[in-house]
């Protein structure tokens, strides 16, 4: 009895791992494949997504490269101002050469004459402050350019002009509006007269351009310095 017992249970036990091992081996039933209209319609979906990144992409890449382009601009354009403006100071301190129009004034001591009515630095004092008065805006004497800082200072027979010894003739070469430099020196009892009548060879002589070197020297500056607002 108890055999027979045993028996269905084991029987049992094979049927019940034969129907898992069945159903294991079946499992769910796979989807079936989507036709192929839909996956058309799905990678044409994609497609169209890509293309538009890419011109979104694209379009952002422009906007960067002119934004590049206006800051190179301007780097350009700030450049160019402020190297002439560096240029415009160098020359209003005379530190360049310029060119322009204007006259050309020699002094002579008379040939024979005494030292006493020989050409002075008080004379070359004059007339460059005349000139100067006259609206000159760059001035040289003997190819050596006049700043704030320069010298004209007697020393012996010779006259030293920014610490250089120049000799006779003076040439005083002077830009600026030729009529106006010309009148002031020759005004009737002024400057010219004045000369002339010490003895001195005087002749002005208009120029349509005059080419004046910049100043050789070193400027120097042991007390003063820039003025800062709010220091």
């Amino acid at each position: 009895m108890q055999t027979r017992y045993l028996s269905i249970a084991v029987v049992t036990v094979i049927l019940g791992l034969l129907v898992g091992l069945q159903v294991k081996l079946l499992g769910v039933p796979e989807e079936p494949p989507p036709p192929p209209s839909a996956r058309a319609e799905t990678l044409t979906k994609e497609l169209k997504e890509l293309t538009w990144e890419k011109e979104a992409l694209w379009e952002e890449i422009q906007d960067l490269e002119k934004t590049v382009q206006s800051a190179r601009q301007g780097i350009e354009q700030a450049e160019t101002a402020l190297r002439a403006e560096i240029e415009k100071h160098m020359m209003l301190a005379g530190l360049t050469g310029v060119i322009g129009p204007g006259v050309e004034v020699t002094l002579e001591n008379t040939p024979g004459g005494d030292f006493l009515f020989a050409v002075r630095d008080e004379d070359l004092l004059r007339v460059v402050n005349e000139l100067r008065a006259a609206g000159a805006e760059a001035i040289a004497i003997n190819e050596r350019r006049l700043v704030g800082s320069s010298e004209i200072r007697q020393a012996g027979p010779f006259i030293n002009v920014n610490l250089e010894r120049t000799s006779p003739p003076y040439r005083i070469q002077a830009i600026g509006n030729p009529d106006d430099l010309a009148r002031a020196l020759e005004l009737p009892g002024g400057l010219v007269d004045t000369a002339r009548y010490v003895g001195i060879e005087i002749n002005i002589e208009a120029k349509e351009e005059l080419v004046l070197p910049g100043y050789q020297g070193r400027p120097r500056l042991d007390f003063a310095r820039p003025l800062r607002e709010g220091v």
